[in-house]
């Protein structure tokens, strides 16, 4: 099943069942306090959203605009340098613990929005990724069971203003541009992949690839990582890991491929879909959209 978050011209943020070229909105076939994805995943009614995604699509997804899976996810953690040939091309060290830190709801964007080119950054910079959507609460899980909490999947663009990210050692700026991130274009629930490991993640800047790697190169994997953060944190539904990038980041090309207004960025995961987006100036996003 693929859930999606979305509105028709600026009106409220519905959810739904992507069905073919068109969406079974369940806003009005769910019970009334199930008014989003992430209530609908603590409700642990799948089963009954499923069935009800049977029906025929009540609009087309050419007709809506795509909002993050999880809009509204209680926290996003994102994980850094989860790549062997990423910490390579960066000469990072290894280390023995995974390096994490947080983005915010309001730094990304769903599928097909603009991203927005911050006027101070001078290096904004794209970095596919793997999103992991948990679906049950859960804290102190042991890593032989961290799977059976996982909600689905989704790509991510983990945008970063690298001048920003490399002010200190700490990454948070530098990740939490305003709509500088996307995510999207929703959410894949787990009995659709069986086994993460077989897939694949690609990104593409103006149809040029710049990323490729199968997720298994992932130096720690998901179960690794669910019970990592579960250690310091407790994690909700709706809340959301997102995994790491490999190698081919645009700074690090000769010469630096390096985001600019115009572009197309396109992460694409092979159990999830295409998550694409054009690049925006901050002039006219703001222009339009203010926070």
């Amino acid at each position: 099943m693929r859930l999606v978050t979305f509105h028709e011209n600026g009106g409220r943020a519905r959810f739904g069942v992507v069905s073919g070229a068109g969406i079974v909105d369940l806003s009005a076939r769910m019970a009334p306090e199930i008014t989003s994805v992430r209530a609908l995943l603590a409700s642990g009614e799948l089963a009954e959203a499923a069935e009800a995604g049977a029906a025929e699509p009540d609009v087309a997804l050419a007709d809506v605009t795509l909002l993050p899976p999880v809009p509204d996810p209680a926290k996003i953690l994102a994980i850094g340098l989860n790549y062997a040939d990423h910490r390579a091309e960066g000469n990072a060290p290894e280390v023995s613990h995974p390096t994490v830190f947080t983005r915010y709801p309001d730094s990304q964007v769903g599928h097909g929005e603009a991203l927005r080119r911050p006027d101070a950054a001078a290096q904004y910079d794209y970095e596919g990724e793997l999103a992991v959507v948990i679906g049950r609460t859960c804290f102190l899980v042991p890593e032989q069971d961290a799977m059976s909490y996982v909600a689905g999947y989704s790509a991510y663009n983990d945008g970063s203003v690298r001048d920003w990210q490399r002010h200190t050692s700490q990454f948070i700026p530098g990740k939490n541009f305003y709509r500088s991130g996307a995510f999207g274009p929703w959410l894949v629930t787990a009995d659709e992949v069986p086994d993460l490991g077989e897939h694949w993640l690609e990104t593409r800047v103006n149809g040029q690839r710049a990323q490729r790697a199968p997720l298994s190169d992932m130096i720690f994997g998901v179960p690794a990582l669910i019970a990592y953060i579960s250690t310091f944190t407790p994690l909700a539904p709706g809340d959301v890991i997102v995994t790491g990038t490999p190698a081919g980041v645009g700074v690090y090309h000769d010469p630096p491929l390096l985001l600019k207004p115009g572009d197309v960025v396109e992460v694409e995961i092979s159990c999830v879909g295409v998550l694409r987006n054009t690049v925006a100036a901050q002039a006219d996003v703001d222009g339009h959209r203010a926070p």
